[in-house]
């Protein structure tokens, strides 16, 4: 027998396509009864989801138990001013039309455009047993309240938004890293076998995708199984969702088994190719989801009360609660992760209220505020709020005081407000502060890298261990800080 691959007798050549079909069938077999998984799973304890070959979206073993199992992140973009939302500062009230002594005009975007201390226009009122103060903007999310844990300390270190936008979902301002998303997904895994483990939802009135686009919820450089599947705003949702009409079911089978024996066969010789694992994978997910997928986003098969509850029929915010009740569907059939953005592209279209704080947050607000009280109480009812994490928040704040030309606000890094709701988050904590004023976090300070620790440890995830080995180094999500915010853990 020869030892040189390239040259194979007859006999030798059907021995090995002879087992090697043996082999695939024996490992389809195992692995729909989750018996190659086990192994992995412990493996992956330590260093998250490098293991997995077969298949890199098996659900897999948390470092430990959380609540947690999947997370639905309500992204608004452009970032939302704490200070006429969530972070209630009477004092405004009364510098409003004073300058603000010792400002660092490089703190927002526009140096030039630097104007007074501005009130907010909206009347604020304490809310639930925790008391927290909400805007008059948002009185269906005031409701929950005592679910969430505010953090009104968050600050970030760019005020741009391309760069704090990566920031906020790959713990660096730089393009190429993983998101959040990405990172739960590769340490995770996902319960559906049958849909993608993290979908992404962008705006769908035309105002375009977030700056940053697609890299916004891409897998950088961990295998592209576990980046984020975009839904078109308009037309198929999912590109290929639905098979060709000149085919029937038994021929797409068939050339699908064919690709997967020699992607197989490829993949055998180059053990560590994760990508090609990665595309054997999406192969049979993509053939999976064309039953799956519409089954999952026809919000047509819940009844009227529910589609009430979330705003459908709505002019105002009938887009955002069609993507709400979306996600609980897709939540609640094992997608891991689910990303909806608020906003698109330019400042007007987005929560960006640089021109006029009032019109902005009035129109965003009201396109959001009932669609996410719908989805909070909808998760609740149906005992999913225990098991999903509830993210609300932007890639930063906004000044306490009046961008000159108009009457809003420029971008501010040094303080914003984020809530968490369900999944373990300790509801009705009122965590951290702001000056005055809401211009710095000053008390309990809570960076991006906690955040993304926080996150993590409610999925049952150590951030410090969850790794991926590139170039000779560990990368993770929180890269060389981030803390757990405990103080928000239940």
């Amino acid at each position: 027998m020869t030892n040189n691959p390239s040259l194979l007798s007859r006999r030798e050549l059907l021995s090995r396509a002879g087992g090697g079909a043996g082999m695939l069938a024996l490992a389809a077999l195992l692995s729909d009864e989750g018996l190659l998984t086990s192994t992995s799973a412990a493996d992956t304890s330590a260093k998250g989801a490098s293991d997995p070959k077969l298949n890199p979206l098996a659900p897999r073993v948390a470092h430990f138990p959380a609540k947690a199992k999947s997370v639905i992140w309500l992204f608004m973009n452009g970032g939302p001013s704490q200070v006429d939302t969530w972070d209630y500062k009477p004092t405004l009230e009364k510098l409003d039309g004073k300058p603000l002594e010792g400002f660092d005009k490089n703190t927002g975007f526009f140096t030039a455009n630097v104007g007074p201390v501005m009130k907010s226009p909206f009347k604020f009122a304490q809310h639930g047993k925790c008391g927290a103060w909400v805007s008059e903007i948002f009185p269906k999310m005031a409701e929950h309240v005592d679910d969430m844990a505010f953090m009104y300390s968050c600050y970030t270190g760019s005020n741009n938004h391309s760069p704090a936008l990566f920031m906020m979902n790959t713990g660096t301002t730089r393009m190429g890293f993983p998101c959040v998303g990405s990172w739960v997904t590769y340490g995770l895994g996902s319960e559906s076998q049958n849909l993608p483990a993290f979908i992404a939802m962008t705006d769908p009135l035309g105002r375009g995708l977030p700056k940053g686009y697609s890299q916004n919820w891409g897998a950088g450089f961990v295998p592209s199984v576990y980046q984020g599947t975009w839904l078109r705003p308009s037309g198929d949702p999912i590109d290929n969702l639905y098979r060709p009409a000149d085919m029937n079911d038994a021929q797409q089978r068939a050339q699908l088994d064919l690709l997967a024996r020699l992607n197989r066969h490829a993949l055998a010789k180059t053990p560590h190719e994760e990508e090609l694992a990665a595309r054997i994978e999406s192969f049979e997910l993509a053939y999976r989801m064309q039953i799956a997928a519409p089954d999952a986003i026809d919000i047509t098969k819940e009844p009227e009360h529910i589609h009430k509850l979330y705003g459908i029929g709505d002019k105002r915010c009938d887009h955002v609660a069609k993507q709400c009740l979306m996600a609980r569907r897709l939540v609640e059939r094992g997608v891991r992760f689910v990303q909806i953005y608020s906003g698109g592209m330019e400042n007007e279209r987005s929560w960006d209220g640089h021109s006029n704080i009032k019109e902005n947050h009035t129109q965003f607000a009201g396109e959001t505020d009932t669609p996410i009280g719908g989805l909070l109480a909808d998760l609740r009812q149906r005992g999913l709020l225990d098991s999903t994490l509830v993210i609300w928040g932007g890639e930063f704040g906004r000044l306490p005081i009046v961008q000159t030309g108009g009457t809003g606000r420029d971008h501010n890094p040094h303080a914003f407000t984020f809530w968490l709701a369900g999944g373990g988050a300790k509801g009705g904590t009122l965590y951290g502060a702001t000056d005055e004023i809401g211009h710095k976090a000053v008390e309990n300070r809570v960076h991006v890298n906690d955040l993304h620790a926080t996150i993590l440890h409610l999925l049952g995830l150590d951030h410090l261990k969850l790794t991926y080995r590139l170039n000779g180094r560990d990368f993770r999500l929180t890269d060389v800080a981030g803390r757990v915010v405990k103080e928000v853990v239940s």
